[in-house]
């Protein structure tokens, strides 16, 4: 789709097809150009060049069409999709899809952990395998986005390899969907994060497993888990530029520091700033040999805090989309009790919609309420986020009796 914007509406991710409007300039020079604007510097020159109009290219771009340039599509859009299930299948429930998220969750990690093995092993990589875990997870997370990121706070630290990159598929899916991404695009997004630790299978397994922090050496180790998953990918059909530059780019850093190239922000794309933000929340929150994993909010904090090297807009969206407090985490309340946050709130993460089911001050269940705290009038808080543990609440059990139907 072309659509002519003002250089004022010009954001990083779309794809300039040419210049439309320039100011007559001294030496008469016209700008010709086109690509895809990586950084607001890009921006800016172009400004610098008295450009005033453009023509994006949405079918290049990394971002969707602003909602204000769809209406005037939206009457041929609804005519011709009358007869697509697409819009039937966004009222799917909570409930109903967490029941059939929890089957494929287990599925998918028993499924990555075998082909793990199998790399480990020396056998060769099973992308088809791969591309049905992706598509389930994609397909669940257009059906309800939340069914499947709850199933990410289960934790399990034996199992973190591959539970890690299942998990970031599944943020990257529901990141990606509210950036406003297209379905095939969010596809591409999910497949790039589910292979991006692949070449860990190759690397010495005790490096992961010891409960203690790793050396310099070992962590020099680590660092060619990129090299070696470019080399598994190499030749395999359906393998994109967008996801190799995905996994080439995660751990690079906005000031130069990351790895494996060093490389700042005027190389890494924003499908690669969203891996890199995706891949640190879920490696500070999850539980692995060597540490406890981090509550939520401190791993937004410290996404935040690092502007230096995380992409500071992004993380403020990734902040919107999952909520301070994300779906799954147990919270207490001002009123001494404690709730499961079921459902965000994009316009005021920090008022979720959640179920209370525990009295925090004498420590026994209660019939579960659901409670949505942006129509409460206050009138009760989030307090803090809680570990299960504290309350010696076992999660997966708590889920299950209050999401299954």
């Amino acid at each position: 789709m072309l659509v002519t914007l003002p250089i004022s509406e010009l954001i990083p991710g779309m794809y300039v097809n040419s210049v439309t409007k320039q100011q007559e300039s001294v030496d008469g020079i016209k700008i010709k150009t086109s690509g895809l604007v990586r950084d607001k510097s890009i921006i800016q020159r172009l400004v610098a060049e008295g450009v005033l109009e453009l023509l994006i290219d949405f079918t290049k771009s990394d971002v969707a069409v602003p909602s204000k340039y769809k209406v005037k599509e939206k009457p041929q859009a609804d005519a011709t999709n009358q007869d697509k299930p697409a819009s039937k299948k966004r009222v799917v429930s909570l409930q109903q899809e967490f029941a059939k998220a929890s089957v494929s969750y287990d599925a998918h990690n028993r499924k990555l952990q075998s082909i793990f093995g199998d790399l480990t092993s020396g056998l060769s990589l099973n992308t088809d395998a791969l591309n049905e875990i992706s598509n389930e997870i994609v397909s669940s997370v257009f059906r309800n986005e939340h069914a499947m990121t709850i199933l990410t706070r289960i934790k399990d630290k034996h199992s973190y390899n591959w539970r890690h990159m299942i998990n970031c598929a599944i943020f990257t899916a529901v990141f990606a969907k509210y950036l406003g991404y297209k379905r095939e695009v969010v596809q591409e997004l999910a497949m790039g994060a589910l292979m991006h630790d692949l070449g860990q299978a190759k690397l010495p397994q005790g490096i992961f497993s010891k409960p203690g922090k790793v050396t310099g050496n070992e962590m020099t180790a680590i660092k060619k888990h990129v090299a070696q998953c470019l080399g598994l990918l190499k030749g395999e059909k359906g393998i994109t530029t967008l996801m190799l530059d995905m996994i080439v780019n995660h751990h690079e850093r906005l000031d130069g520091s990351g790895y494996p190239r060093g490389v700042d922000d005027s190389k890494i794309s924003r499908p690669a700033r969203i891996l890199a933000i995706v891949d640190v929340y879920d490696a500070l929150t999850a539980d692995r040999p060597h540490q406890e994993g981090d509550e939520p909010i401190n791993a937004l904090r410290y996404l935040l805090a690092n502007k230096q090297l995380f992409d500071a807009e992004l993380v403020q969206l990734f902040i919107k989309c999952l909520g301070v407090h994300p779906v799954g985490t147990i919270v207490k309340l001002t009123n001494e009790r404690l709730a499961l946050v079921l459902e965000g709130n994009h316009s005021n993460p920090i008022k979720p919609k959640v179920k209370l089911f525990y009295n925090a001050k004498h420590n026994h269940h209660v019939t579960a309420k659901d409670i949505d705290l942006s129509l409460n009038n206050d009138e009760v808080k989030i307090q803090a986020s809680v570990k299960p543990a504290d309350y010696k609440i076992n999660l997966p059990r708590l889920l299950k009796e209050h999401l299954l139907l």
